[in-house]
């Protein structure tokens, strides 16, 4: 189980195929950094009308499992929402989408003042996540 806290940028409608299986797709933007990130994630079946009390602009909570799959020969990756909740505030914040009852050691160059994206030596190190 992953969590993932943000500000609603995106809700689309429902899709609905021909077997009858649909899915909700929506976007949300997390952090307050400098480089906030738009992430993509998706419901299925009956969870598709959870989005329906949810506005663009809203700060939501979001609970979430990935899901990856092959298909001849190429490889997908799913955000696959489970649960979703109104969040505190009125701004993305959060840990950005890091695995829930842990903590987040994502080092934070908000203040790096050469106005760029971080160096290499930046990102080297143990405290990376991944």
């Amino acid at each position: 189980m992953y969590e993932a806290q943000g500000t609603i940028k995106l809700i689309n409608d429902t899709q609905t195929f021909g077997s009858g299986f649909t899915k909700r797709e929506f976007v949300i933007t997390t952090g307050d950094s400098k480089w906030p990130q738009d992430i993509k994630f998706e419901i299925v079946k009956d969870k598709c009308t959870l989005l329906d009390q949810f506005a663009v602009g809203q700060a939501v909570n979001v609970s979430f499992d990935i899901r990856g799959n092959e298909y001849q020969g190429k490889y997908y990756v799913n955000l696959n929402c489970w649960k979703i909740q109104a969040g505190a505030g009125g701004g993305g914040g959060g840990n950005n989408a890091a695995p829930a009852n842990t903590s987040n050691d994502i080092p934070d160059f908000s203040n790096d003042s050469s106005g760029g994206e971080p160096s290499m030596d930046d990102l080297r190190g143990d405290d990376i996540p991944f």
